[in-house]
């Protein structure tokens, strides 16, 4: 992972955010921006619950489609 990437527990509410997860044992991150609502993530776009469990967070810096 680049240096940029934060841990997962210090991602704050509000922003959007390009998420990371693990999965088979391989980094991904995810596509679209997420938004953290309490304990939740949200897509940005969309306001729908997201159910994944990322393991780091940084800015969203891509375009968003619309």
């Amino acid at each position: 992972m680049t240096k940029d990437w934060q841990p997962v527990t210090t991602a704050p509410a509000g922003p959007d955010l390009e998420l990371s997860v693990i999965e088979a044992g391989e980094v991904h991150s995810l596509a679209f921006p997420c938004r953290k609502e309490g304990k939740k993530w949200i897509d940005a776009a969309t306001g729908a619950w997201v159910a994944i469990r990322p393991t780091h967070w940084r800015q969203w810096n891509k375009p968003t489609l619309e």
